[in-house]
C-alpha cells in the first residue's frame, strides 16, 4: 500500500507538472503607486479645468507568458465617455470637458487583453475643483420697502450669494459699490444691509434708492492662473411716506382782480394746496382765516374764492385774504395746516384800447420822404401822430415801442397815460443810407402796461429815402499791376481799371484821369477806365522797363479817389549778341584758358543769356569752349607744344576759330566772331617779368603802366638818397668822396642768380638784377606783339655818378623765352610805316632810359657788397 500511494502521488505530480506546462495565464495591470501616472488608473484625480486633448494617464500591464497586450476602456451605459485610450500604448486622453460641480466622480471600466484572456477592472476617477464658478445671488430680485422714519443703523435686508466651488473659491464676501455716496452699508461676511449711522431717509427728497451689491469669492487657480470671481446685483429700496410734512400751496403768490362789471357769485380766484406727504396724502380743507369783511367766500374743498357782493358795495380797492389749508385726518387730534396770502384788487373795466390818430382822424399807416443821412437828433417833422386811450387810471397807461431795424430811430415818449403826441427822432444817421436800403418800414406799437388784457394797437411807419452824393468813387484795388511787351505798337491797351460809386443816377457817374511822372507814355479812357499807350509811344525794356503813375476816379462834384498803376515792359528778344570786335586776338598758355565775351543788350533773361560754341576750327579737335562762360581751352590730351606740332604743320601755333554767340530768346539771335589764338608754353620758370610781358601781350597799356611805376619808384628812391646826402654834406660843410675806402676785401664767393627781376635774400636785403640786354630783349618782344604805341614815360632827375669799382663776379645771365609768336592784328588791317617808325623811336628811348636806371642800380648794389 505504501508503494501504491507513492506511485499515485508521483503520477499526480507528473500530471500537475504537465498541466502547468500547458496552462495560459491571464494578463494583469501593474499596481499603482501614489501619484503614479501608469497602472490601472486607480486613485487618479484630474482637475476640472484640464483642457480637452490633454494626456492624462498611461495604462500599463503585462502578460505572464510575455505575450503582447492591448488596452481598452468602457463606460456605464448612459454616461459620458470622458476618456479615450490608445490600445497599443495605453495612453489615456481627455475627450470631454470636465465639470466638478456636475460630476465629481467618474466610473471607468479599464481592460487588458493578451488576445486570449481579458481582464477588466472598475476604477473611480476623482475630479478636483478649479475656481471656474462665480458667486450667484439667490432669491432675486431684491426689492424692499422701508418707512422714511427708519432709525439710523437699522438692518433692513440680507442678501445671499452661493459659489459652487470648494475651498477659498467657494467662500463669498460682500461689499457695496460707491460706498461713500450711499446711505447704506453692508456686512462683508453676512450680507446684511444696514442704514448708515447718522443718516436718515426723507420721502420728500428721494422716494427710491438703488444699491449695487457685489459678491466676490476667495480666489483660486483656473488653468494655472490665480482667479477671483465676482458678480453683482441691485437692491431697490422704496421709501414709504409718513405724515410729517404740512400742506404746500402751489403757484404762490396769489393775485386776483374784481372788475366793475363782475357779478356777485362769480369765481374770482382759486388757490391750490396739497399734502406735503405725497406718498400717503390727506385731504385738504380751505378756510379764510383773516382779511374778509363778508365780501368773499371760499370753497372748503376746491379752494375757489367767489364774490358775494356787487362791486359798487365793495369798500376797498385792494383786499388781502389769508387762506388756511388744513389736512383732514380723523386719526390725529391736532391737524397740520399752512397759510397763504391772496391779494384781490378791485379795478375798473378796461374796455378801450390805444388808438393812433392823424390829421384827419384814426389812422393805421403814416408815410414820409426824407434825404439820407439826416443829422442825428433831427425830428421827422413830416409825421404828425397822436395816440389816445379813453380808459382811466392804470387802464389808460400804455407803452410805445417802435419795431423794426434797431438803433436807427427813437420814439418819444415811451410811456403814455391817456394821450400824447408821438415824436420820432433820428438816432443813427450812418444807418440811414440810400445805397444800403431805400425804404424803411416800422411798426409803431402801443401796448397797455398795467392791465391784464394788455390791449394794444399798431400803426405802420413807412420812410422813403432820397439819394444824395455821399459816396466817393472807389477803385477795386489800391494798385494795379500790368505787363505789356516792348514791341507793342502805340495805342495798345495796357489794363482796364474800375472804380465804383455807390450813389445812384448822375451821382454815380465816374470819370477817369491819369497823372504822374511815369504817365507820359500812357492815356486813359475817361469813361471805360482802359489804359492805352500813347499813339506815338515806343516802349523799350532796355531803356526803361518799369513805369508807375497815378489814376483818379472822380464824380460830378469832384469827389475822387486815387490808385497807383505799375506797368512792367516785358522784354522781347530784339538784340543780337555782340562781340567787342569782329576779330579777337588772344594768347593762350598751355594749361590756361582764354576767354571771349559777347554782350546782349536785352533786359531780361533768357533773352540776354548767351551760349558759346565753336562753329569752325582747323583742325577741329584742338579746342573746347565752355558754353556758358566762353572760356576756350585746349583738349585735355594737349600738354605741350610738341603735341601741337604733331597735330598741324603750322609751326607758328596760331589758329583762327569761328566762335558763335547765341542767345536763348525766342526767336534766338546769334553772332559770330573770328578768334585768333597764339599758343605758347608756360614761362613761370624763366621769370616773373617774362610771364607778365607775355600775358600782357594784348594789353600794352598795362605793361607800360607797370614799367612807368617801376621807373617812378627808382626816381623817388634816387631823390630821397640825394636829399639825405645833400643835408648831410651841408651839415658837415664838406663834400664827401665819391668812392668809399675798401677796408677789407671779402672772400670771393660765387653766387648763382636766378632769372627773375626781383629776389629776396635770406638776410632780408633786396637785390635787384636786370641787365640792359634783357630789358632790351623784353621791350622789343613787347613792341613786336603790341599794335598800340606805349604811353610816354616821365623824365627822371639826373642820377649820381656810378662807382668805379664793380664786382667782377656778377655775370649777366642769358635769358631766352621760348615762344611761338603770331600776329594779333585784325584781318585785313595794316599798320602804316610812319606809325611803326614812331613806335620804334619811342621804344628806343624807353630802352635807353631803362638802361641808365638799371646800370646805376647795379653799381649801387655792387658797391654795397664791399662795405
Amino acid at each position: 500500500m505504501k508503494y501504491v500511494e507513492i506511485y499515485q502521488q508521483a503520477i499526480l505530480l507528473a500530471v500537475t507538472y504537465i498541466s502547468l506546462l500547458l496552462a495560459d495565464y491571464a494578463p494583469y495591470f501593474y499596481n499603482n503607486a501614489p501619484n503614479s501616472t501608469n497602472g490601472n488608473m486607480a486613485m487618479l484625480s484630474i482637475p476640472e479645468d484640464t483642457p480637452i486633448g490633454s494626456h492624462l494617464y498611461t495604462l500599463n500591464g503585462t502578460d505572464p507568458e510575455g505575450n503582447s497586450v492591448t488596452y481598452h476602456m468602457t463606460f456605464e451605459p448612459g454616461t459620458k465617455q470622458y476618456f479615450a485610450v490608445e490600445p497599443q500604448t495605453g495612453d489615456v486622453t481627455l475627450v470631454e470637458e470636465l465639470d466638478r460641480e456636475k460630476e465629481d466622480e467618474i466610473e471607468v471600466l479599464v481592460g487588458i487583453s493578451d488576445s486570449v484572456n481579458k481582464v477588466v477592472e472598475k476604477v473611480r476617477i476623482l475630479v478636483t475643483d478649479a475656481n471656474d464658478e462665480c458667486p450667484e445671488f439667490i432669491n432675486r430680485p431684491y426689492i424692499i420697502n422701508i418707512p422714511e422714519d427708519t432709525p439710523s443703523g437699522t438692518s433692513i435686508f440680507k442678501v445671499q450669494a452661493v459659489d459652487k466651488d470648494n475651498g477659498s473659491g467657494g467662500s463669498v464676501t460682500y461689499f457695496l459699490q460707491n460706498m461713500q455716496k450711499n446711505k447704506f452699508s453692508m456686512d462683508r461676511y453676512s450680507g446684511v444691509l444696514r442704514l448708515k449711522s447718522s443718516v436718515t431717509l426723507d420721502f420728500e427728497k428721494s422716494t427710491t434708492h438703488f444699491v449695487t451689491v457685489k459678491a466676490k469669492d476667495g480666489g483660486g487657480k483656473l488653468r494655472g492662473m490665480h482667479r477671483i470671481c465676482s458678480s453683482s446685483t441691485t437692491v431697490t429700496i422704496n421709501v414709504l411716506d409718513i405724515q410729517d410734512t404740512p400742506p404746500i400751496f402751489s403757484g404762490t403768490p396769489y393775485f386776483g382782480y374784481v372788475y366793475e362789471d363782475t357779478e356777485p357769485g362769480s369765481e374770482i380766484f382759486t388757490v391750490t394746496a396739497y399734502d406735503g406727504d405725497r406718498g400717503n396724502p390727506n385731504p385738504i380743507h380751505y378756510t379764510i382765516a383773516h382779511g374778509n369783511d363778508g365780501s368773499f367766500d371760499i370753497n372748503s374743498t376746491t379752494g375757489a374764492i367767489t364774490l358775494l357782493r356787487a362791486t359798487k358795495f365793495l369798500q376797498k380797492d385792494i383786499y388781502k385774504l389769508l387762506i388756511q389749508a388744513s389736512e383732514v385726518n380723523p386719526d390725529v387730534d391736532v391737524q397740520t395746516f399752512m397759510t397763504a396770502m391772496v391779494t384781490i384788487q378791485v379795478v375798473d373795466l378796461n374796455n378801450h384800447r390805444p388808438t393812433f390818430y392823424g390829421e384827419n382822424g384814426p389812422q393805421s399807416q403814416f408815410e414820409i420822404t426824407m434825404h439820407e443821412h439826416p443829422l442825428e437828433g433831427e425830428i421827422l417833422r413830416g409825421l404828425k401822430i397822436t395816440v389816445n386811450d379813453s380808459d382811466q387810471g392804470t387802464n389808460a397807461q400804455f407803452n410805445l415801442r417802435l419795431e423794426g431795424p434797431d438803433g436807427i430811430f427813437r420814439i418819444i415818449p415811451q410811456i403814455v397815460i391817456n394821450e400824447a403826441q408821438v415824436t420820432i427822432i433820428v438816432e443813427n444817421s450812418t444807418a440811414i443810407d440810400y445805397e444800403i436800403i431805400q425804404l424803411f418800414s416800422f411798426k409803431l406799437l402801443a401796448i397797455e402796461s398795467d392791465t391784464p388784457e394788455k390791449f394794444s394797437s399798431t400803426a405802420d411807419i413807412i420812410i422813403q429815402l432820397l439819394d444824395t452824393n455821399d459816396n466817393i468813387p472807389k477803385f477795386t484795388s489800391e494798385f494795379y499791376i500790368a505787363r505789356i511787351p516792348e514791341n507793342s505798337p502805340g495805342g495798345s491797351p495796357v489794363i482796364c481799371v474800375t472804380a465804383n460809386d455807390a450813389d445812384s443816377e448822375m451821382w454815380g457817374d465816374v470819370k477817369y484821369s491819369i497823372y504822374g511822372t511815369g504817365a507820359d507814355l500812357f492815356l486813359i479812357h475817361p469813361t471805360t477806365g482802359i489804359i492805352y499807350t500813347q499813339p506815338w509811344a515806343v516802349l523799350d525794356a532796355e531803356v526803361q522797363s518799369r513805369y508807375n503813375f497815378h489814376i483818379k476816379a472822380a464824380d460830378v462834384e469832384g469827389k475822387h479817389s486815387l490808385a497807383e498803376v505799375f506797368v512792367t515792359v516785358l522784354d522781347v528778344n530784339d538784340h543780337y549778341p555782340e562781340f567787342s570786335e569782329g576779330i579777337l586776338e588772344q594768347v593762350m598758355i598751355i594749361g590756361l584758358p582764354v576767354k571771349v565775351e559777347a554782350k546782349d543788350e536785352d533786359a531780361e533773361e533768357p533773352n540776354n543769356i548767351i551760349d558759346y560754341s565753336i562753329m569752325q576750327a582747323d583742325p577741329a579737335n584742338v579746342f573746347d569752349i565752355d558754353q556758358a562762360t566762353g572760356e576756350i581751352v585746349l583738349k585735355s590730351y594737349i600738354k605741350s607744344l610738341e603735341v601741337i606740332h604733331n597735330i598741324t604743320r603750322n609751326k607758328d601755333c596760331q589758329w583762327s576759330l569761328v566762335v558763335l554767340a547765341k542767345d536763348r530768346g525766342s526767336p534766338s539771335f546769334s553772332t559770330t566772331a573770328v578768334v585768333r589764338i597764339d599758343i605758347t608754353e608756360e614761362t613761370s620758370g624763366k621769370g616773373h617779368m617774362a610771364d607778365f610781358l607775355l600775358q600782357s601781350k594784348d594789353n600794352p597799356m598795362k605793361t607800360l603802366g607797370v614799367l612807368a611805376g617801376i621807373v617812378c619808384f627808382f626816381v623817388m628812391l634816387t631823390i630821397l638818397i640825394s636829399t639825405i646826402m645833400f643835408w648831410r654834406n651841408k651839415k658837415s660843410n664838406r663834400v664827401g668822396p665819391v668812392r668809399r675806402i675798401i677796408k677789407k676785401r671779402p672772400r670771393h664767393r660765387s653766387k648763382t642768380r636766378r632769372s627773375k627781376w626781383f629776389q629776396n635774400k635770406k638776410s632780408g636785403k633786396r637785390n635787384i638784377g636786370f641787365t640792359a640786354s634783357e630789358a632790351n630783349h623784353h621791350l622789343q618782344d613787347v613792341s613786336t606783339r603790341c599794335n598800340r604805341p606805349p604811353l610816354p614815360l616821365p623824365c627822371a632827375p639826373l642820377l649820381p655818378p656810378q662807382p668805379s669799382i664793380l664786382p667782377t663776379s656778377l655775370n649777366q645771365p642769358d635769358w631766352v623765352l621760348p615762344t611761338v609768336s603770331g600776329s594779333l592784328s585784325s584781318k585785313g588791317s595794316h599798320i602804316p610805316q610812319q606809325t611803326k617808325c614812331k613806335m620804334s623811336n619811342i621804344n628806343s628811348a624807353l630802352v635807353s632810359e631803362l638802361k641808365q636806371r638799371f646800370e646805376q642800380k647795379k653799381n649801387e648794389d655792387a658797391s654795397k657788397l664791399y662795405l
